[in-house]
């Protein structure tokens, strides 16, 4: 019934309906005007098919929205969307009526002096701005200069407040151009806004909205200043808004400004004093290192649904590997920092290869999945390159890495490929100068390494690439306030530890008898010093270098002038014996070393285990480490999982069971992301582990199973069918949906596993939850035991498939409780329907047994079998074949049915169903 069915009453007091409606909407009763407000909608689509009393309603609504009641206004404002959804539906008979008459009175209501109706306002504005109902026109002439008057500075506090809300909700919803030059402006304003706390916390709180409705360049030209104030201020709820929102911040910048402004900023919010900034600084931690991702390049990507998933075609890959062969770059950084001339730090970073195509995607997933063992190159490759695509051992020395270098960088028709990738941009080659072409003098060195293949050549070496990285550490004490150089020197200080572990202490004493030799051995050590800082004790680490071609002399100078002095060496040797005494070498510290992410966040990350965080921030930090956990893996990649395992495992021995509930609901995608090898060695454990935990942990590997089950090798897989049965039991008999998940999950691994694996283990579990307490489960067992039959049929085992079927009649048709009889009827009708089996092994070892329900005592069981009968075998083409013999026994049964006792029987064997439930009419008239 419409609200103003009133207005329809014929003979009331002799009134057309409009002048009725104009009379109560100026009635002096309260209640006759809010009934009014309330039904313009239906008053609209009443007068609409006249012109002349469209625009009269439209008269009484403008002269409505001035009445001086509140309640009336505010009924007014909450009809205005829909009446503008209806006109924008009616646009040919009115084009301008809502511009004209309606918008005027939503602006006007921002600046009512009633708190609820500026309200309805402002709701209603966001509703006509996500519903693409405001002109361009109005957003910039009538909405923003109001509210920009709203938010001025000399403004009422409480219309500010009002106003800077709407402005950061709307951002969104408007165009870049719009927001960015009339909106950015005041945002920036109200941000340093020292009167009001609460306007700076709207703005704290809704600027990773902003951000990203004005863009990466505005965010880094304007807002990111602003970003450093809101994180500095005094109120502590500023502070923690700005951690709570920092991600989508970080999202909007670039990876430079991602790595060195906003990371030093984030570890000053998750050393706060305040307890409550620490808190969501470190809930924002792994969403903030996420941001960092490349998904891509570690061979992943993700579906439109949000899920993680393998990147498919292999053979792109194996097509494609030669081409990536031209652009792996290894890891080097040049030591020019030696130079008297230079001030700035040197920062020692990993740059991916911009990927702008579908198969440079592939490429660069081939490089980022470099094995620990092998790489086997592409036989399009040519004959050469699987002898020579060699890999960096943790164990090998920095000279033979080097060697190895020069020959993976002068394959035959090398230089051609890559004369043909000049031209692609690659982001290695614009961060630091060149290197000096030394592959005569490699050439030389490998010469003199294999005459001598004693171990002091490797420990000289070592002592060199040691006193190269002690240069290093010496030139970027002068910048030692940076945050990045202060992580660089964290980076640099423990490869030193690491050479100096390995090597053997009078190394320093061997001379070097020509200064040829000397600038050789320089120049690989240079290289390898900073390599072996950055990722040689790193497994797995992706290696990236820039190609001979590229080389110039500029380095090479550089090159030599850091070997010029002794006195530098002693000047360093000092700083780092100090550094040697406050940072002993751990090889802890080694293992947890990385380049994709600053290395205090991963440090911070990993500290999220330590029990006395959760004293000191949150008890339950471990459970939020445990749920970014997949994401700050997706960012590190699979060739720094060493970085995450020791906290994984603790993560999943933790004591909460919400901890190990969070792993284990996701523990199949981190398996998606390391991959095969390094799920079987590592998460497998895990995975074992979780099977045997209390239900709550149980079950979110149970959902998944499937999915983790397909990423294991088959002998792997095949381990579980042992372990399968245990997931029957359940610490509560009560917890049925527990066994619900197991059947629906076994439906899905039943593709996993052969026939003979499928008969000897998953066919007893499916029978157990057949027989399960609960209705539910057996419902969905029966599917399941459909399923097995099918998979027999559909891999020619037939043997299995008739010994299961005699199993089931075994079971189900001879069992003593109707339910079971009922399930066999029920079994059989899925069997026709889903065609799992040729139509003439049913009616021969099937449907006889089927038949034979007719005269079963239950009710319910000649119902089933009624239901089975018309609705679906009846209805195949193999029962309608003339001359069929066994359709005239299935008829025969139909019309015992039909003259059945109970009337469910003989109705559901009369009436011939759709699909679908049968309609309610039917059953009425038949009852």
């Amino acid at each position: 019934m419409r609200i103003t069915a009133f207005l329809d009453i014929p003979g009331q007091d002799n009134l057309t309906p409009l002048a009725r409606l104009e009379k109560y909407a100026f009635s002096d009763n309260i209640f006759n005007r809010q009934i009014i407000a309330r039904g313009l909608l239906d008053v609209f689509r009443d007068f609409s098919n006249n012109e002349e009393d469209f625009l009269t309603v439209m008269e009484i609504v403008v002269r409505l929205s001035e009445d001086a009641e509140p309640t009336v206004r505010t009924e007014l404002m909450e009809q205005i969307p829909p009446i503008a959804i209806f006109l924008q539906e009616s646009r040919p008979k009115f084009p301008t009526a809502f511009f004209e008459y309606l918008m005027p009175i939503v602006v006007r209501y921002l600046t009512d002096v009633n708190n609820q109706v500026r309200k309805a306002g402002q709701e209603a504005l966001l509703i006509l701005l996500e519903q693409d109902l405001v002109a361009q026109s109005d957003i910039e002439n009538k909405v923003c200069p109001i509210l920009l008057d709203l938010s001025a500075p000399d403004s009422d506090d409480e219309y500010k407040v009002e106003a800077v809300n709407i402005i950061c909700k709307m951002a969104s919803m408007l165009s870049r151009t719009t927001v960015e030059h009339m909106l950015l402006p005041r945002f920036c304003e109200l941000c340093s806004d020292g009167k009001l706390f609460q306007v700076r916390k709207i703005c704290a709180a809704n600027f990773g909205d902003i951000c990203n409705a004005v863009g990466q360049e505005a965010t880094e030209r304007l807002l990111i200043p602003k970003f450093f104030e809101l994180c500095s201020d005094s109120v502590w709820g500023m502070r923690k808004a700005c951690a709570e929102c920092f991600m989508a911040v970080s999202y909007t910048t670039s990876p430079e400004v991602r790595r060195s402004k906003l990371s030093p900023l984030f570890i000053s919010l998750i050393s706060d004093t305040c307890r409550w900034v620490r808190q969501a600084a470190f809930q924002s931690l792994g969403p903030f290192i996420s941001t960092f991702a490349n998904p891509s390049s570690a061979g992943l990507y993700i579906r439109e649904d949000g899920t993680l998933s393998i990147r498919p075609s292999p053979q792109d890959v194996a097509s494609n590997s030669c081409q990536a062969s031209t652009n792996i770059n290894f890891m080097s950084s040049s030591t020019n920092m030696a130079s008297s001339s230079s001030e700035q730090p040197m920062e020692i970073k990993q740059e991916l290869l911009t990927e702008e195509t579908s198969a440079e995607v592939n490429t660069g997933r081939s490089l980022k999945n470099l094995n620990k063992d092998t790489w086997e190159a592409s036989s399009d490759c040519g004959p050469n390159a699987g002898e020579n695509l060699t890999r960096l051992s943790q164990g090998d020395s920095a000279a033979a890495g080097v060697m190895e270098v020069a020959k993976d960088s002068s394959f035959p028709g090398m230089n051609s490929r890559l004369q043909s990738a000049e031209d692609i941009f690659n982001t290695f080659l614009y961060w630091r100068p060149p290197l000096p072409d030394i592959s005569q003098d490699l050439e030389l060195l490998q010469f003199k390494s294999e005459k001598h293949k004693d171990s002091c050549s490797v420990q000289c070496n070592n002592c060199v690439a040691s006193s190269e990285i002690k240069k290093v550490l010496e030139s970027l004490q002068e910048h030692m306030d940076d945050p990045d150089v202060q992580a660089q020197v964290q980076v640099l200080s423990a490869a030193l530890r690491a050479a100096q572990f390995d090597s053997i202490s009078d190394c320093e004493t061997k001379k070097i008898d020509s200064r040829d030799q000397l600038q050789n051995e320089t120049a690989i050590s240079d290289e390898a010093a900073i390599s072996d800082a950055t990722c040689s004790h790193v497994e797995d680490t992706p290696l990236s270098s820039a190609s001979p071609d590229d080389i110039s002399e500029q380095s090479a100078t550089g090159v030599l002038k850091s070997t010029n002095s002794e006195e530098q060496h002693r000047e360093s040797s000092v700083f780092l014996k100090k550094e040697q005494e406050n940072n002993p070498p751990f090889e802890d510290d080694k293992s947890k070393l990385q380049d994709i992410i600053p290395q205090p966040l991963l440090d911070q990350y990993l500290s999220m285990t330590d029990p006395a965080r959760a004293q000191t921030v949150d008890t339950e930090i471990a459970k939020h480490c445990a749920y970014s956990l997949p994401g700050v893996a997706l960012t590190l990649g699979r060739q720094n999982w060493h970085c995450l395992k020791d906290t994984y495992e603790t993560l999943a021995s933790d004591v909460q069971w919400k901890v190990r509930r969070t792993l284990a609901f996701s523990i199949h995608e981190l398996a998606v992301i390391l991959g095969d090898q390094l799920t079987a060695a590592d998460l497998v454990p895990i995975f074992n582990g979780f099977l045997k935990d209390l239900d709550e942990v149980r079950i979110g590997v149970l959902k998944h199973l499937y999915d983790f089950l397909k990423l294991l090798h088959a002998d792997k897989r095949r381990e579980y069918l042992y372990q399968l049965q245990e997931f029957v039991v359940t610490d509560n008999s009560r917890n049925w949906r527990f066994r619900y998940e197991l059947a629906e999950q076994l439906i899905l691994i039943l593709e996993l596993y052969n026939p003979n694996d499928v008969y000897d283990y998953l066919r007893h579990i499916a029978l157990t939850l057949c027989s399960d307490k609960v209705s539910e489960v057996r419902w969905i067992s029966f599917k399941l035991v459909v399923a097995i039959l099918q998979k027999f049929y559909a891999n020619n085992a037939n043997a299995l498939g008739l010994n299961f079927i005699n199993e089931l009649v075994v079971r189900f048709r001879h069992c003593s409780k109707w339910v079971g009889r009922q399930a066999f009827a029920f079994i059989c009708q899925a069997v026709v329907q889903e065609e799992c089996m040729p139509a003439d092994q049913f009616v021969e070892h099937l449907l006889p047994s089927l038949l034979s329900l007719a005269s079963d005592p239950v009710p319910n069981v000649r119902v089933l079998l009624a239901k089975a009968l018309r609705q679906t075998l009846l209805e195949k083409a193999y029962f309608k074949s003339v001359g069929n013999p066994h359709l005239e026994a299935a008829e025969e049964t139909i019309l015992a049915l039909q003259s059945d006792r109970d009337q469910d029987v003989s109705f559901f064997a009369t009436i011939k169903l759709k699909q679908n439930n049968m309609d309610n009419t039917s059953i009425e008239k038949q009852n």
